[in-house]
């Protein structure tokens, strides 16, 4: 058996919530260089410890948090986690990923992943440092939101360091199990969101309230570290180039360029283009104009695209600065332009720990679906434009108060329980909303979003090289580019990479220069068809995990209503949608690329292929 690169810590801890006793394992050398870490090592915990007919909210499922072999070197952009979990909005694998500084000082514990089971008697905390963990009970924390529970356990758990232990918190939303409940991570200057999937509600049914890590003595140990160093080196300039836009104003620059292809949901996604002055209103230009108070960077980054806000008259006081997808959710598809109020609905969820985008959506849903006569309510604050009754639904959601119940349920779950033509207005794919990126006005979302492990996430299939300017009626090598994205994205979540600063790397294509940093960490020897091999691998254990819990499948593997019969009306991209036989045709066009049968099942000789009978068990 060969040996584990000296970059990995080595081990995987394993954590009993009912005993609050924890057991370690090695990691197997072999699984390592097959997996990597972070994502890859998440699904085949996942796949090992959770049996197919355990429910999301069920003890039996986990909650993994996995760092990667890059993390905490001196590679930009290498502070990011990955949390793995059954997820209450699919009922399949999922993993959300985050920054900040919790993964790298996971990292320095030694643990590539801590796997929590069961379900703890009392509300807890877990604290995990080098010598195993630590279960007790969240004294004084029930109802309290993330920002305070992360600095309320930092403060009890900190020794003679002050900066030495970094919290990932569940809100009141996670407490009242909202199944798109996040996870939130505060540190002295800077926050992480694992927002997607509902990894806080998956936490809160554990009677678990926050999870800190204290930092330990492990530093990852390149196999080259000359070659490392120079590859490190000479990757600053463009990258610093290439983000530049990150910089200036973090991902809510992609408002107007956008918005000016026609291409930015608007009105829950009845239209796609905003008009100037509203595009501008809720922009990154205006909030770095306006209400942005300092920078803010992840740990080991320097292109700092975290913002502070301030807004004294919402009572804001360097709030995290809603992303691009926020806007798209919490603004444009609410037909809402003022942005102090959008601001303090952003504000609410990542205090309350609400994914914003899932929350945005299902609010946008439940407006038309009251529109047209179809949700019958006694809120005020289920029209379009009611930036007020924003800020409010925000609050009934994760109180679970009112229409907030059924908000708290998601779009999709809404739909079924009305059982009428309210289907025709969700906006998402396998029980998860969409973000921002049109699956009408980019065709390679269009079969992404279809065949997404995680549902309607843009962190599968990748947008950045759709958006050219041009609008390609065509789906000529559309389904093989959505597969190869899925790889590359898969690889990065598994080195726990940023997605933001790395999508030159590991995002449009895979840059020969990333691969030689992670050959050169690894000591490996690695042909790029070899890292992309370990791409597919990744995301087909994913997709067997799906096909064996019984939510993957040539049925599920589709797009809403709008999608498929209604064209974006007007605008640059008018006309363009993505038919039924346009997606069928891309599909089996993709199963087949894949080496998936007719049903989107990966075939006994593509698994034989990519070794996952041994290695996923």
């Amino acid at each position: 058996m060969s040996e584990l690169p000296s970059v990995y810590g080595g081990e995987i801890l394993h954590v009993d919530l009912e005993s609050g006793e924890s057991e370690r394992e090695e990691i197997d050398p072999e699984q390592a260089r097959a997996l990597l870490g972070g994502n890859g090592f998440a699904a085949a915990q996942v796949r090992e410890h959770v049996p197919t007919d355990a429910g999301p909210f069920d003890p039996e499922n986990v909650v993994v948090f996995a760092v990667g072999p890059m993390n905490a070197t001196p590679f930009q952009s290498t502070s990011r986690g990955v949390v793995g979990f059954v997820s209450p909005m699919t009922n399949g694998f999922f993993d959300s990923t985050f920054g900040g500084t919790f993964p790298r000082a996971q990292k320095t514990t030694g643990f590539e992943a801590i796997v929590l089971h069961g379900e703890a008697p009392e509300l807890s905390t877990v604290v995990v440092d080098e010598h195993g963990a630590t279960v007790a009970a969240a004294d004084g924390l029930a109802g309290v939101d993330t920002y305070e529970t992360c600095e309320a356990v930092r403060e009890r758990e900190e020794g003679d360091d002050e900066d030495d232990v970094h919290v990932i918190a569940a809100g009141p939303a996670g407490e009242n199990l909202v199944r798109y409940a996040c996870l939130v991570h505060r540190g002295r200057d800077r926050e992480g969101v694992a927002g997607r999937g509902g990894s806080g509600a998956v936490l809160g049914s554990k009677n678990v309230k926050a999870v800190a890590i204290r930092e330990g003595s492990f530093e990852p140990n390149v196999a080259d570290e000359s070659a490392f160093r120079e590859l490190t080196a000479s990757r600053m300039g463009p990258l610093m180039e290439e983000t530049q836009m990150l910089t200036d104003y973090g991902t809510s620059g992609l408002v107007n360029p956008i918005n000016e292809m026609g291409k930015l949901g608007m009105r829950n996604n009845q239209y796609e283009q905003a008009d100037d002055e509203f595009a501008e209103a809720v922009s990154g230009e205006t909030l770095e104009a306006e209400y942005v108070s300092e920078d803010t960077t992840c740990a080991n980054c320097a292109v700092r695209c975290g913002k502070h806000v301030t807004v004294q008259s919402e009572g804001i006081t360097e709030a995290k600065i809603p992303e691009f997808e926020s806007l798209f959710a919490t603004a444009t598809m609410q037909e809402v332009d003022d942005i102090k109020r959008v601001m303090k609905a952003n504000d609410l969820c990542d205090r309350l720990g609400m994914d914003t985008i899932s929350w945005g959506v299902t609010v946008a849903f439940a407006r038309e679906c009251a529109e047209n006569g179809l949700l019958e309510s006694d809120s005020p604050h289920l029209e379009f434009g009611d930036a007020d009754g924003l800020v409010e639904l925000a609050r009934r959601t994760a109180a679970r108060e009112g229409v907030g119940d059924q908000l708290a349920e998601g779009s999709f779950r809404i739909a079924e329980a009305l059982e009428d033509e309210s289907e025709r207005y969700l906006h998402g794919a396998k029980g998860l909303e969409f973000a921002a990126h049109s699956p009408r006005g980019l065709k390679g979302m269009s079969i992404g979003y279809a065949t997404s492990t995680r549902g309607g996430s843009h962190h599968d299939t990748r947008p950045t090289l759709q958006y050219s300017g041009e609008h390609d009626e065509t789906t000529e090598g559309t389904a093989e580019f959505a597969a190869r994205s899925q790889h590359f994205t898969a690889l990065g979540d598994s080195l726990t990479q940023c997605r933001f600063v790395s999508e030159g790397g590991w995002g449009k294509r895979i840059d020969d220069r990333y691969r030689d940093a992670l050959e050169a960490a690894t000591g490996w020897e690695l042909t790029t068809e070899d890292v992309e091999e370990i791409g597919e691998r990744i995301y087909t254990l994913e997709r067997t995990i799906n096909v064996e819990r019984g939510i993957a499948s040539r049925e599920t593997d589709t797009l809403p209503h709008r999608v498929m019969h209604e064209p974006i009306p007007d605008g640059p991209a008018a006309g363009m949608h993505c038919p039924p036989e346009e997606l069928e045709a891309m599909i089996e066009e993709y199963y087949a690329f894949r080496g998936w049968d007719e049903d989107g099942t990966p075939t006994t000789e593509t698994l034989e292929r990519l070794d996952l009978d041994e290695l996923a068990g």
